[in-house]
């Protein structure tokens, strides 16, 4: 049945890349005797309301929204209905705050980048080099989770692949001697390699147009899988009272260390993959990492493992069919002694905690989900998404005001079929899947494999699991994108070479977009546990930098180049000085929550405060303001 619903996924993924591709050639095709720069990087701003609403929705739900997000409730609970509720109305006040006026501007001035809007607004080269540089940084962190969701979606869906075992195993060994390459997983750089490289070529080749139209066919395809999988998670469950009682009753895993044995000892080398199932006196134990016990040795010590608290999830738990094939095979039994256990700090052995604000929580003794924080991220997301670049751009290349408006209500229902349904969906996967704590970032593609599987219809587990990678490629497309115009135009075009001819900045696009995701995919070899952590880091740090100086340049007259650059660093130091903090006290990159609030609130204050003081104290040009503010002249 997995052998059948991996094949199901292989064809999928073959037909879906065949997709990309295709519509890659034709946007190539249809680019051909336009200017190159405004085409390439906001396809010559005429794009309606089907396209322009899909491409802004299906940007901002990423690798995050269908990999991360599904994490998280997994782990904590229903707390996260509390977390995502505020991207209901980021439409709203992402597109209603600046989306006309930014279109505006951007047309006036011919910009196509935010740097560049900035530096036209200031006649300043400064302010466009500082915006640039902070969001290369920023926009490449965020390029990372996407990597990663990309390679940890293939890696499910190719697991029962006969050839991809082997090129994986051969990998493995290649890799075994090469620094920093070797703490990765053969399956997962395989993965990694092959997402990367059909995402890249894509890109490179059919430039904002290309992304636009797939972000299309993503956005539906995102949407299709999630309402497919809210009806399969319901019907297997028993629907959502029934998933609610038996939340009710579950308590939080344990983590802990134990040493595996075999008895008699190993004649031959027995390897266990990472999440075999073992079950002794009446507790099951999961083990968080590949475990090798070698030929001649009776046991392997320091496993990690997951411990099932719950007594009803042990016993409906029964140790994996590798085990049993493994005991045939070797003619031995295997046993695990706990060395170490190690509680949630909060939660504990309290049941009904997944069904209740604050949520169990692995390190943070006051839960997950404070209602100080759950208050902080409503705020967080529709106005962190209002900071993020590649949504301004998006709002640049829109062709009308009845586009803006028809666009904010459809993305608004959009966002809500989809996360709401997430939520019950992974609240549904919480009894139907249990153990994915060794692996949070996996429960997606693994439970769309396993709803499918006991659906009878492993066929459609490449439908459901194209959800998550389109939203994974939907992002990573629009993100090179950003980070390729951010070097040509706003630095190599803009002061470099001002009179570059077009056939060398089109060379310059595509070496700038292959060499940037070539180094994200190396630096994403190891990342962190939760690829949320990546994403809030990204997206806090973006809004912090952007999002002040980015309305006030286009709203208040006053503003000055000077403020501009005070309120970018304000808002960076305080998003990377709280990270730090958060890191240095709790051990995890994600950054301190002061107060109780989201880091996010601190970053806009500093941002303001830097913004407004240092303008006041400035002059402003009056030539620059007449231009940008007529009727203030």
């Amino acid at each position: 049945m997995m052998h059948e619903a991996s094949n199901s996924a292989l064809i999928a993924f073959v037909i879906y890349t065949i997709a990309v591709f295709a519509l890659a050639v034709l946007s190539n095709r249809y680019a051909r005797g336009k200017e190159f720069v405004g085409e390439y990087f906001l396809g010559s701003r005429g794009f309606g309301v089907w396209a322009f609403a899909l491409t802004f929705a299906a940007t901002n739900a990423s690798g995050g929204s269908f990999m991360g997000f599904p994490a998280l409730i997994y782990t904590h609970g229903w707390s996260l209905a509390f977390w995502i509720s505020g991207f209901m109305v980021l439409p709203l006040l992402s597109m209603g705050l600046i989306g006309k006026r930014i279109n505006q501007v951007a047309r006036h001035c011919d910009a196509v980048t935010i740097p560049e809007i900035l530096g036209a607004r200031y006649g300043s080269k400064q302010v466009g080099l500082v915006a640039t540089a902070l969001l290369v940084l920023f926009m490449f962190f965020y390029l990372l989770a996407q990597f990663k969701a990309g390679g940890k979606i293939l890696s499910v869906l190719l697991a029962d692949e006969p050839a991809f075992q082997s090129l994986s195993a051969g990998v493995s060994r290649i890799s075994t001697n090469l620094p920093w390459i070797n703490q990765a997983s053969g399956d997962y750089l395989v993965c990694l390699v092959v997402f990367s490289v059909a995402v890249i070529v894509y890109v490179v080749y059919g430039g904002f147009r290309a992304v636009v139209w797939t972000d299309v066919m993503q956005g539906i395809v995102m949407f299709v899988g999630v309402v497919l999988m809210l009806v399969l998670a319901l019907r297997q469950i028993g629907g959502l009272e029934s998933a609610t009682r038996q939340m009710a009753r579950m308590t939080p895993p344990e983590h802990g260390q134990a040493t595996v044995r075999s008895d008699p000892p190993a004649a031959e080398e027995i390897v266990l993959p990472k999440g075999t199932w073992i079950k002794q006196s009446g507790t099951a134990f999961r083990l968080a990492k590949l475990t090798v016990i070698p030929r001649g040795r009776a046991s392997a010590a320091n496993v990690p493992v997951l411990i099932i608290t719950t007594p009803e999830e042990n016993d409906k738990l029964r140790s994996d069919d590798v085990i049993g094939e493994l005991e045939r095979d070797f003619g031995i039994a295997l046993s695990l002694s706990i060395q170490e256990r190690t509680p949630y700090a909060s939660g504990a052995g309290q049941a009904g905690v997944y069904l209740t604000n604050p949520g169990p929580s692995v390190t943070g003794e006051f839960g997950f989900l404070a209602i100080g924080t759950a208050i902080s991220f409503f705020i967080f997301w529709p106005f962190g998404a209002t900071g993020q670049p590649a949504n301004m751009v998006r709002l640049m290349a829109f062709k009308s005001s009845r586009t803006l408006r028809v666009s904010i209500v459809t993305v608004s229902v959009y966002y809500a079929v989809i996360y709401l349904s997430l939520v019950v969906i992974f609240c549904c996967g919480r009894v139907l899947l249990p153990g994915m704590e060794i692996d949070p970032d996996r429960t997606m593609p693994d439970l769309a494999t396993r709803l499918t599987a006991n659906a009878g219809v492993p066929w459609m587990a490449g439908l459901l699991v194209a959800a998550p990678f389109a939203a994974v490629m939907s992002s990573v497309d629009s993100f090179l994108l950003l980070l390729s115009s951010s070097v040509v135009r706003d630095i190599y075009q803009q002061h470099i070479h001002p009179g570059a001819p077009e056939r060398t900045l089109k060379r310059l696009s595509y070496a700038v977009t292959l060499v940037v995701g070539v180094i994200a995919v190396l630096m994403v070899v190891n990342p962190p546990t939760y690829l949320q952590d990546l994403i809030v880091f990204a997206s806090g740090g973006l809004a912090a930098c952007f999002l002040v100086p980015m309305v006030l340049t286009l709203y208040w007259s006053r503003m000055t180049s000077s403020g501009t650059i005070a309120g970018m660093l304000g808002g960076t130091l305080m998003h990377l000085g709280l990270t730090c903090w958060g890191y240095i006290a709790a051990g995890q990159f994600r950054a301190y929550e002061f107060l109780g609030l989201n880091p996010f609130l601190w970053d806009l204050a500093a941002s303001f405060i830097a913004a407004i003081g240092v303008s006041l104290l400035g002059r402003t040009n009056p030539l620059r303001t007449d231009r940008f503010f007529p009727n203030q002249a």
